[in-house]
C-alpha cells in the first residue's frame, strides 16, 4: 500500500514552459508498482474539489482509497537547468496529515510512506505501521520543510535515531543523504544509516542506484537514453525496488529497479509499461 498525498503540481521548465498535473510520489510510486505486476493500494488525501483522484490512478491497476483533506497539496517547480537538476520549490497547498486509523482495512505486506513536505507523517505513524506488515520510507518528506515564505528548504530529520529501526526498507537521494549523516560518500552514508536502524537502504542518484542491506553494497547504472521523463524517478525507483524485493534477493531487485527507472525517464508521467517492458529493457542494457 503506497500511502501520500497527491499534488497539484505547477512544473515549469528552463525555457518558462509550463505543465499543470495532478502529481506527487504517490502517484509515480502506485503507477511502477502496480504495472510492475503488484496486486497494489494507494491512499491518499486532497480536498476533492481540487481533482479526480479516480481518473488520474485509471489505467494503474491499483485499488484507489482517499479521504477528504481541507487542503490539497501543491508544488511549483521552477526548473533552471535542460536536465532538471537545478530547481526551486514553492508550497501553494500543504495537506492534512496522515493518522495510521484513517488507513484502509486491508491486509498489506508492506507500508509505502510516499510524502511530499514534512508533516505528512510522523514518526508515531511509522512505529504504528511496523506491527502491521514492513515499512518503506522515502526520506524526502521528513526533510522538505515549508518555510514561512512558502518556499522549501532541506533540513535533518531531528527523530531519525529514534524511529529509523521500525524501517525497513529507507530510500534517499545523495543530496538527503548528506542531511542525514554529513557524508558526502554515498556508500558510507548508507552504512551509517544501516547502523542507526534502517534494514536496507537505497540511495539514487543521477549516475546509479546504491543498495546496502548490512552486508555488501551494490550498485546499478541509470542507462535512460533521454530524461523527459525525469520527475518522479526517485518515488519510481523506490517502489519497483521494494516491491521487487517481495520475490527477489537485494541485487536483482536493483537491478529490476534501476531498469525500470531507466525506462520511465525516457517517457513523462508516470511508468505506463508492463513488467515484461523492463525485463525486455534488462536483457537489452544490462
Amino acid at each position: 500500500m503506497v500511502i501520500g498525498p497527491v499534488s497539484l503540481d505547477h512544473n515549469i521548465d528552463y525555457q518558462g514552459n509550463e505543465r499543470k498535473e495532478v502529481g506527487g510520489a504517490v502517484v509515480a510510486s502506485g503507477f511502477a508498482a502496480a504495472k510492475s505486476g503488484n496486486r497494489t493500494a494507494v491512499f491518499t488525501k486532497l480536498n476533492p474539489a481540487d481533482a479526480d483522484v479516480e481518473e488520474r490512478f485509471a489505467g494503474s491497476g491499483a485499488d484507489v482509497y482517499w479521504k477528504p483533506s481541507q487542503a490539497t497539496c501543491s508544488i511549483r517547480n521552477q526548473y533552471f537547468t535542460a536536465d532538471k537538476e537545478k530547481r526551486a520549490c514553492t508550497s501553494m497547498g500543504v495537506c492534512d496529515p496522515f493518522r495510521f486509523d484513517e488507513l484502509p482495512d486491508i491486509e498489506t505486506k508492506i507500508y509505502h510512506f510516499a510524502g511530499l513536505v514534512y508533516g505528512d507523517f510522523d514518526g508515531a505513524l511509522f512505529a504504528e505501521a511496523a506491527r502491521h506488515g514492513k515499512v518503506a520510507v522515502d526520506v524526502q518528506c521528513l526533510l522538505r520543510h515549508v518555510e514561512a515564505d512558502r518556499t522549501m528548504a532541506f533540513h535533518d530529520w531531528a527523530e531519525k535515531k529514534q524511529y529509523l529501526p521500525v524501517i525497513d526498507y529507507l530510500k534517499t537521494d545523495a543530496a538527503e543523504a548528506e542531511i542525514l549523516t554529513g557524508l558526502t560518500d554515498r556508500a558510507e552514508a548508507a552504512k551509517l544509516l544501516h547502523s542507526w536502524g534502517a534494514k536496507e537502504v537505497l540511495i539514487t542518484h543521477n549516475t546509479e542506484v546504491l543498495a546496502y542491506d548490512g552486508v555488501t553494497t551494490y550498485t546499478c547504472p541509470i542507462k535512460a537514453r533521454n530524461l523527459s521523463g525525469r520527475t518522479g524517478r526517485g518515488d519510481t525507483t523506490f517502489a519497483g525496488y521494494i516491491s521487487e524485493r517481495q520475490r527477489a534477493g537485494v541485487e536483482e531487485a536493483l537491478r529490476y529497479c534501476t531498469a525500470l527507472v531507466s525506462l520511465k525517464m525516457e517517457t513523462p508521467g508516470p511508468f505506463q509499461g508492463t513488467r515484461q517492458d523492463v525485463l525486455d529493457y534488462i536483457r537489452e542494457f544490462y
